[in-house]
């Protein structure tokens, strides 16, 4: 939860029938960072598509700091429409703290993330549900016919997701579509950091949740600017590598610590014996060769590495009997009840 020193201004919004709204079936939320143009657009469209569905829904977007005009067009959408919470974050965190916040508010059975940016389509939502209903608990977006740029988009991004793929061991055409369908289950143990949203489906795959994916519709971006680039791919690799040693070694950072420290004094005893060989057979003083100082150096890196690895070993399991630390912070909060209110505290 969040700390009490944090300041949480909380704007009041039209009122709400909680009767109707406390435990909407769908949570639909959205990440949004200098969206203006598209917000309005964009809430047409969800709202053509809720009223297909029939469902009882909410949205909630998450301004992610944004230094344009996108939090007030929120305010006049959340006025107009019950359906819509706000949360406003202080700065701009990034979109996998924005998505971290929409998942906390959301009060739904099925959590529904997508961009704001009108590239994904509020129509494939109902398909998403249908597959859902099959008896899957995660349905992932595959972007197929995906409308960005070849080199700097297109090309990583299809590298990235199958080297995830491989990693991770769930088979997924588009790790990077942000419209996706999840069971409130599944997301029950999830917590995001860095650029980790994405690998949310493994993250439920490895907790026994059945995934899968269809193909949505994806537009070319009309109005606003793009937030993502070619560097964006180093940073997925190296997240992808904290999944990968998390994944394996959470609970055991002994095992990796311990594997190197090992490898360090196997080297240091190899160099130490070989100049032990070289002095008693070929005369060989030890200033004459440099493998003394390999082994004092190797037997000095192999303490160190078994060192790290029980402070490694302290730092789990300190983490695992702590509270979780939140990665964002909420400037204010439209449409939400005290209730609602006093979890984020």
């Amino acid at each position: 939860m969040i700390s009490k020193d944090i300041e949480t201004i909380t704007r009041p919004g039209p009122k709400v029938d909680t009767d109707d709204q406390s435990t909407p079936e769908l949570s639909i939320f959205l990440p949004v960072f200098n969206e203006e143009p598209n917000l309005r657009p964009l809430h047409e469209k969800l709202d053509r598509a809720l009223a297909q569905l029939g469902r009882p829904a909410e949205i909630i977007y998450v301004d992610d700091g944004s230094t344009d005009a996108s939090l007030n067009v929120l305010r006049e959408i959340a006025s107009h429409d019950p359906r819509v919470r706000v949360i406003a974050l202080r700065r701009n965190y990034g979109q996998t703290p924005a998505m971290a916040a929409g998942i906390h508010a959301a009060r739904g059975s099925v959590l529904i993330p997508m961009d704001a940016d009108l590239q994904n389509d509020p129509a494939d939502i109902g398909r998403l549900l249908d597959k859902l209903d099959e008896g899957y608990d995660v349905v992932s977006g595959w972007r197929k016919n995906r409308k960005d740029r070849l080199i700097t988009r297109r090309i990583p991004s299809q590298m990235a997701n199958w080297l995830i793929s491989k990693i991770g061991g769930v088979q997924l055409h588009d790790y990077g579509c942000s419209l996706k369908a999840y069971r409130r289950e599944s997301l029950a143990d999830v917590h995001l950091y860095g650029e980790m949203h994405r690998f949310i489906p493994i993250y439920a795959s490895w907790t026994g949740a059945r995934v899968t994916e269809i193909p949505v519709e994806h537009h070319a971006r009309t109005m606003g600017k793009s937030k993502y680039g070619l560097s964006r791919t180093i940073k997925v690799i190296y997240d992808l590598m904290t999944i990968k040693f998390m994944a394996s070694y959470q609970t055991k950072p002994i095992y990796v610590f311990g594997t190197f420290g090992f490898l360090a004094f196997l080297v240091s005893l190899l160099a130490g014996l070989y100049a032990v060989f070289l002095k008693i057979f070929h005369k060989a003083d030890f200033v004459q060769t440099p493998l003394p100082v390999l082994t004092i150096v190797m037997f000095a890196v192999g303490v160190q590495f078994l060192l790290m690895g029980m402070l490694a070993e302290m730092l789990v399991r300190t983490y695992h009997e702590s509270q979780a630390k939140p990665i964002y912070a909420v400037r204010e909060r439209i449409n939400f009840t005290t209730e609602d209110t006093e979890k984020f505290k």
